[in-house]
Parts: structure tokens; sequence; C-alpha cells
């Protein structure tokens, strides 16, 4: 069997790899034949993974994130009744086995995005390899929606009852209906669309599938959509993935009420409920005021081509002397 054939049976049987690390996703993402994952096996058995996308052009080839991908790196399986001080020892080996198989790729550079959950990146460290901290939004117990919802800030509370005057929440519209309010949240931003039509549909179809994911929309007495959500999850989170607003109608707050609806769904499903975080300030406040808490993520790189770091810089100042002048 290949690595890849190995993979997909052990995501068939593995609740805790996370949704953007599963081989179906990764199909849906990149396409079946444009990803391909590392593994480390004992005893006949994976005990870790590294699922990965390579990027190419004409001059670079290297490891990046797919699109709507919010992280994947390295999922390990731990032994039971470990010690905190074999558990890390576990882990350096485990990381390095990892890098060392990345290396033997031959690319010019290395990019992923970590759940959160891995907190250990030193080996990464030791090997020359760059982190910058990202955060993304939790809410860790939905097990009492009535105690999330004294969490929540009181302006999102009055938001709320505002939206429940104006639209209604409904679920599951068409995925072209959906992909229009992204289309106009990013044309209010005059921004180009980041992904097309065609990938939220196999994302949607993927997701459909797997029975993971729902849309929820709002909608008023006259027939507008003022908002819409989707939302996917796995074994332990549900995730809002993506949104989009009809910017004309945005005083109803309806994204609002759209995200404390599916938090109410989610606590029906899973444990936690994640915002998948921003580093925008307003979208930071944002997810911070529905109760959550901050989760500190990794993004980890490498840039292996001295080509590829001069390409880097280049780019770097080329961005500089464009918002200079």
């Amino acid at each position: 069997m290949t690595s890849k054939e190995k993979y997909r049976e052990l995501c068939d049987k593995e609740k805790t790899i996370p949704i953007f690390s599963r081989s179906w996703w990764l199909d849906a993402v990149c396409g079946e034949e444009n990803w391909d994952v590392l593994l480390v096996e004992k005893g006949g058995k994976i005990i870790a993974s590294m699922p990965y996308t390579t990027t190419k052009n004409k001059i670079f080839k290297g490891i990046s994130m797919p699109l709507l991908t919010q992280k994947n790196g390295i999922w390990i399986c731990y032994p039971d009744n470990q010690k905190y001080t074999s558990k890390l020892s576990y882990e350096k080996d485990i990381i390095n086995e990892i890098i060392n198989k990345i290396e033997v790729l031959k690319l010019d550079f290395y990019v992923q995005n970590y759940d959160y959950t891995f907190t250990n990146w030193l080996p990464f460290y030791w090997k020359q390899y760059n982190q910058s901290t990202r955060y993304t939004y939790v809410i860790d117990d939905l097990s009492n929606i009535d105690r999330v919802y004294q969490e929540t800030d009181g302006k999102v509370k009055t938001q709320i009852r505002k939206s429940e005057k104006v639209v209604s929440v409904k679920e599951d519209c068409s995925i072209e209906t959906f992909y229009k309010m992204i289309f106009l949240t990013f044309k209010r931003q005059n921004m180009s669309m980041p992904y097309s039509f065609e990938l939220i549909e196999r994302i949607d179809m993927a997701c459909k599938e797997n029975r993971c994911r729902k849309i929820l929309y709002a909608e008023d007495l006259q027939g507008r959509i003022h908002a819409a959500i989707y939302l996917v999850w796995d074994d332990t989170s549900m995730y809002y993935l993506m949104g989009g607003a009809d910017p004309e109608l945005r005083n109803s707050e309806a994204t609002t009420l759209l995200l404390w609806n599916a938090i109410k769904f989610a606590s029906t499903v899973v444990k936690k409920f994640d915002f998948e975080g921003s580093m925008i300030e307003p979208i930071e406040r944002f997810f911070r005021a529905f109760g959550s808490t901050q989760k500190p993520y990794y993004k980890i790189w490498k840039d292996y081509s001295k080509l590829y770091k001069l390409s880097n810089i280049a780019k770097q100042l080329g961005k500089v002397i464009i918002k200079n002048r």
C-alpha cells in the first residue's frame, strides 16, 4: 500500500484527525492527485502523519496551505497514560522524523498552519524553522448553552434581539445563493474573490457526502437574504468556515444572529465551536464578544532556497515602495 492509501484507511477509523487533515477534505480542496502525506510508523501502526499539498510554478516548489483550510500540520497518536517528560521526548523524535522526510523532498519553501493543540514547535526551532503565532477563538464547552449565552457580550445580545425582529433563520439555501453572498462581501471591500465557485461546490459536495456541513441564512419577510454562514464539523469541533452578507442590509445584524444559532446548533452535535479566528482587529473583537477563549496556533515555515529567499525580499521591498508612493 502507498502512504496515501494507508492514510485514507487511518482517516476512516481515527476520529481525532481534524476535518482539515482528512483525506476526503484534501481531495476536495486540492484535488485527489495534488496532495500527499508523510507517515511515521512503529510496529506496523501509524503513530504520526502530516498531509501536505505541493505548490509549483516555473521556478519554485514548496508546501503551502490549501484554500479554505485553516490548519493541518502534524497529527500524533499518543500512548495511553504517558508521563509529560516522556510525551516531550516522544514528540521530539516524531517531529524530527517528519522534518527529515520533509527535507528529502528538496523543496524551496515550507509553510503550514498547525492546530492549536500542537504546542511543541521546539524541534522545528532547533532545525532553523521559523514560527509566527496566530489566534483563533473557541468556545470550549457547549454543554450548557444558557451559560454560553451569559458569557456573551451585552452588545452581542442586543444585536441578536434586534435581528430576531427583522429576519428569520433558515437552513440550507443553494450553494449558488451562498456563493453570491460571499461575492457581495468581497465586492463591498473592493477585493477580488479569493476562491472559485467550483472550489466551494467541491467542498460542499464532499461535506454533504460526509454529513458534516450546514448553511444557515437570514431572510426577511420580503424574501431578501441578509446574510449566510457555512459550518463544518468533525468529532470534536464545529467550525465557522465562511460567511457573507448583503452590504445594503448589514444594519439588521443578521450575521450575529446566525452565529448565535450556529453555536446553539453546535451544542447538539459537538463539544466545541471554533470561530477560526482572524488577525484583523474588528473581526477579532467580534469573535471575542461571544465569550470565546483565545487560542494561539503556529504558522511554521522555512525557506530552503537562497533564490526563493531573495525573491521574497524583493516582493516585500516592492510592497513597501508601493505603500510609500
